[in-house]
């Protein structure tokens, strides 16, 4: 049975450390998932990722429903096993990209209308069809079918949106509780909590969720165009409403001071595009800020991205050479940047959860930050693609 444990509260902050116990392995929390969005984290294989200590993946069920179909993955044995990867694999229902990507949708209180982006074919979808695809590639962490809204919404059309979403919430029980017996094994179900930007729509989906069965939590909406100060009231909100044992995951968070903020506030799980999407792109994340290094000021530079990392790129390959590869259209370079910055990522949350054992987490993160921002090496300004 996978299941969530709480392993250790900080006496300081609502830091803690915790334990996702999966059929597929475990997972020490506060953790960041990489995205596989496509049963794949773009340029890097399951090799690299089992050498940077990457935990987890975050897959997404629209994407593949669509492409390569849940057939193809569930007659290849299952996700995990058609990706080459061993560990677990959180699959998100698709709620987002399908009111984001999809064409001409129709919503009903049965589920959803829409055209692929892909090719335009007409498809239907009930909240009940996304937990049987997901039982059926055999995910470890299931998700329902959610209305993420962007920012900014009224509260009436919130509260319209949360109806919806919470309707779905309890087919989608429904429909887990049957699958539970009919495909003989157990993901773990989160319930994901909506509301905008509005505490008592949050309140109100929280209480909802835990009325219908729900245990662990993800929670939606954010990072969708809210400034920080917003984000972190939501979660402050939120966090003195959750039971201690509750595991609880912020989707699509991922920049740095975001996750420090977060785990501070008591939050266990996180996945974001921005170590693959910016390192394909030529920025690396260091304790110093960003760098990018297609710019020309790192051209003749013989240092590593980073002179703390031991990552393969950095032991290996220096700033000027990495640069020529990006500014060349190399596909070597995006790979070497992305490596770096998954690494990073699985080392940042190593040190956190250090920290947090060791009583320390604020000081972390206080140092951290100072000299993440007041030492930044971006240079937005000095651009040469020659």
């Amino acid at each position: 049975m996978n299941n969530f444990d709480l392993i250790y509260q900080s006496k300081e902050c609502k830091a803690r450390l915790g334990r996702i116990v999966s059929l597929n392995g475990e997972v020490l929390t506060p953790a960041f998932f990489p995205v596989a969005t496509q049963a794949a984290v773009k340029t890097l294989s399951p090799k690299d990722l089992n050498s940077c200590g990457v935990q987890g993946l975050l897959s997404n069920i629209y994407h593949l429903y669509l492409r390569p179909g849940i057939d193809v993955i569930e007659g290849l044995g299952g996700l995990r096993k058609f990706m080459g990867w061993k560990k677990p694999v959180i699959t998100d229902s698709g709620g987002y990209q399908i009111f984001s990507l999809a064409k001409l949708i129709k919503v009903y209180k049965e589920g959803v209308e829409f055209n692929s982006h892909i090719d335009g074919s007409r498809h239907f979808l009930k909240p009940e069809d996304i937990i049987r695809m997901q039982f059926r590639v055999r995910s470890s962490v299931v998700l329902p079918l959610d209305e993420c809204l962007k920012f900014p919404v009224t509260l009436k059309y919130a509260e319209d949106s949360l109806a919806l979403t919470n309707h779905w919430a309890k087919l989608s029980q429904q429909a887990f509780k049957e699958c539970l017996e009919k495909f003989a094994y157990s993901p773990l179900p989160l319930g994901i909590i909506q509301g905008s930007i509005y505490p008592e729509l949050r309140k109100k989906s929280l209480e909802f969720l835990i009325e219908t069965g729900y245990d662990h939590f993800a929670i939606g909406g954010l990072s969708v165009g809210e400034s920080k100060d917003l984000r972190y009231n939501i979660i402050d909100f939120l966090s003195g409403n959750f039971s201690e044992g509750s595991l609880r995951y912020v989707m699509g968070i991922g920049e740095p001071e975001d996750i420090l903020e977060l785990v501070d506030r008591g939050m266990d799980l996180f996945d974001c595009v921005i170590p693959t999407r910016l390192g394909r792109t030529g920025t690396a994340f260091t304790d110093k800020g960003k760098i990018v290094v297609r710019n020309s000021a790192f051209r003749k530079d013989s240092m590593p991205l980073d002179e703390g990392c031991g990552c393969y790129a950095c032991r290996n390959f220096s700033r000027g050479y990495i640069r020529h590869l990006i500014n060349a259209n190399e596909v070597l370079g995006g790979k070497l940047i992305s490596f770096h910055n998954i690494w990073w990522f699985m080392e940042f949350m190593k040190r956190i959860r250090r920290e947090i054992k060791k009583g320390s987490f604020r000081k972390f993160k206080k140092d951290f930050l100072a000299g993440y921002f007041e030492n930044s090496a971006v240079l937005d300004s000095d651009k040469d693609d020659g």
